[in-house]
């Protein structure tokens, strides 16, 4: 009878405790980036489909192709994918005027 008892109990037990469904989302977020190179710092204004961003550039001494640079509101723009028409201009002057393509997840750096 003692037997029985706990294999009734070890069995409650057992199937008692259901796993339940989650639903579980994951991927890559849907949106790329914009960074500036020049020789030294330097605070511009970057005009993208005519939205402004004040950034600074990132020192081309700290940036190598081999280098990530770190994303940080002061030096990327987050963009959503697709085509945008890019202008720079720097201490009021027109530095680069052009249309680049960017991808979910990728990372463009212009050198100005």
């Amino acid at each position: 009878m003692k037997k029985i008892l706990i294999a009734l109990i070890g069995a409650l037990m057992l199937s008692s405790c259901g796993v339940g469904s989650y639903s579980v989302s994951s991927g890559k977020a849907d949106e790329g980036m914009i960074s500036f190179v020049s020789e030294s710092k330097t605070p511009i204004t970057v005009t993208v489909d005519n939205e402004s961003h004040d950034v600074y550039t990132v020192k081309t001494k700290a940036w190598r192709k081999d280098r990530n640079i770190k994303k940080t509101a002061q030096n990327t723009i987050f963009l959503t994918p697709g085509q945008h028409n890019i202008v720079v201009t720097m201490n009021g002057k027109e530095v680069c005027n052009k249309k680049v393509f960017i991808s979910t997840q990728e990372h463009k750096v212009i050198e100005l």
